[in-house]
């Protein structure tokens, strides 16, 4: 059953449902972005957004965790190749980190969006 086209997709599903959930439980920045999200779909609910305003919000968080997944990923590399202080491996620390900062200041944008007109 796992050889087939779908099995494999299950498979793929189990391991990406691992990753999140490894993430989530392990990763403090993770865990900090989770709540917020958490805090903005409640303040959604509570605001009465609008289906557009869902979307871009929906947006915004999928957008802030996956940049920080991919970060995690990126700086658990970096300590796996090179485990003392390297500048270079600074440097793709720094970068991925800038990519985290980039994601989240969007989402801050596009909560501002959403949420100023309605106080």
């Amino acid at each position: 059953m796992w050889n087939t086209f779908l099995g494999k997709r299950l498979k793929g599903f189990k391991y990406a449902a691992k990753g999140a959930y490894m993430l989530v439980r392990h990763e403090a920045s993770i865990q900090v972005q989770f709540v917020i999200s958490l805090i903005m779909i409640g303040a959604g609910f509570y605001f009465e957004i609008s289906a557009t305003e869902w979307m871009f919000q929906m947006l915004a968080i999928g957008l802030v965790l996956s940049v920080e997944g991919l970060n995690t990923a990126a700086e658990e590399i970096a300590n796996f190749v090179h485990p003392d202080f390297h500048n270079k491996i600074g440097y793709i620390k720094d970068v991925a980190a800038g990519a985290v900062f980039f994601a989240a200041g969007i989402a801050i944008v596009v909560g501002c969006i959403i949420y100023i007109p309605k106080f």
